[in-house]
């Protein structure tokens, strides 16, 4: 019996470390969703209208993806058996890549399995403990992974502070001209990491301005358009094209899970920056490839996005943003201030227990709002994260409104 005590011990600590959790209101558990990502999803048998995906134009149950998925399947299997650079490198990550490339106007485009492995391989491939990353105060959690252990120094601006992030930039200057005791293979870099679209907040960066600043110093740029691709800029390609700096930021990251409806992450960019990646990016390297199913879907996407439909589908998602954001201005209580337009509209709650309550109330009433809470957000910063979708009618939105008013007071 003695040798059934360590896990026993084990579990008694991690059983301590829930009970924590539970005490602080940010216990989780998995909910089952029984029914495909659509304008409605089934939970416990129940109806709920979805205002939780982050699927804004509806098409993560398309039948031209799933026709596509399907054909991929039949034709490729449903693995790909083995990482890119041995066997594993099928005809639809060629296909996907090469139509990401001419979407994002780029030389040259690189899948990974998810943009969390994007992330990691990219920034980890950048840089090392000679370099300085410097990201905003609130990139997504794989993008602040990827620096620490890349060993770069890692700074941290306050959200859009672009006067906080010059006096790293010049504190990093000064600091790569000053003499070592190591010898480097190469000269010191400095590299800015930001999201287009915040995924809790909504908002987005001034990308001009943070162009001009990078440029200033000599720095390198990452732009995540996770939340932006598909939905903002003329013709989709994100914050970066209705800004008009595309070509003036070395890095583009993206994801295929959200607006593109299917699954996985990329990045676009030099053909020299994704050659080197293929090389340096030990994510990527050391990973067996996507599904082709995933890469075949999101291929479609893009042939989607590119069309008249795709058009169409954004035009809709932006009235249901305007319709939302109207409402929301007259009752000024419910959310964050009208900084800026965008299919995710959070309600600001603060306390996590009260989040969700109220979460809870909604789903009674057949409308699916996640709470979101720490460590995804700050403590004492939860709120409901509502999402848009080109899927919804203009009656969802009106049901979503009235019932949040219903919900929280």
């Amino acid at each position: 019996m003695s040798f059934l005590l360590p896990v026993n011990a084990f579990n008694e600590e991690l059983t301590r470390r829930i009970e924590t959790l539970r005490s602080q209101n940010l216990y989780r558990q998995l909910l089952q969703i029984d029914s495909p990502q659509g304008r409605t999803v089934q939970i416990d048998g129940q109806p709920c209208l979805n205002f939780s995906s982050n699927d804004y134009l509806g098409l993560a149950n398309d039948p031209a993806l799933k026709k596509a998925a399907v054909e991929a399947t039949e034709k490729f299997g449903a693995g790909s058996g083995s990482a890119r650079l041995i066997a594993g490198s099928l005809t639809p990550h060629h296909v996907l890549e090469q139509k990401l490339a001419t979407f994002k106007k780029t030389e040259a485009a690189l899948a990974f399995s998810s943009g969390y492995a994007a992330a990691l391989g990219t920034i980890c491939a950048l840089v090392n403990n000679n370099d300085v990353v410097a990201v905003d105060k609130l990139v997504h959690a794989s993008i602040v992974d990827a620096v620490r252990l890349s060993g770069a120094k890692l700074r941290v601006f306050g959200h859009n502070d672009f006067d906080g992030l010059a006096k790293i930039l010049a504190w990093a200057d000064k600091r790569h001209k000053e003499p070592s005791e190591t010898t480097a293979e190469r000269e010191p870099r400095t590299l800015i990491v930001t999201e287009s679209i915040f995924s809790m907040d909504g908002d987005r960066t001034p990308l001009r301005e943070l162009v001009t600043l990078k440029d200033s110093f000599g720095a390198w740029l990452m732009v995540d358009e996770a939340h932006g691709t598909g939905v903002f800029g003329a013709t989709g390609r994100g914050l970066a094209e209705e800004y008009a700096v595309a070509d003036k930021i070395e890095i583009q990251m993206g994801t295929l899970g959200k607006a593109l409806g299917s699954a996985g992450g990329y990045i676009c960019g030099s053909h020299v920056l994704i050659d080197y990646l293929i090389n340096r990016a030990r994510s990527f390297v050391f990973s067996t490839a996507p599904v082709p199913a995933a890469a075949a879907a999101a291929s479609a996407a893009l042939d989607i996005l590119q069309s008249e439909r795709g058009i169409t589908l954004r035009k809709t998602l932006w009235q249901r943003i305007d319709q939302f954001c109207e409402a929301q201005k007259k009752h000024q209580a419910m959310g964050m201030p009208l900084t800026t337009r965008g299919p995710i509209l959070p309600v600001m709650i603060g306390d996590e227990a009260k989040a969700m309550e109220v979460a809870h109330r909604l789903r009674i009433q057949g409308i699916f709002v996640p709470a979101v809470r720490y460590p995804t957000v700050a403590r004492g910063q939860a709120r409901l994260r509502n999402t848009l979708s080109a899927a919804h009618s203009a009656d969802d939105v009106t049901k979503l409104i009235d019932t949040l008013n219903k919900c929280l007071w």
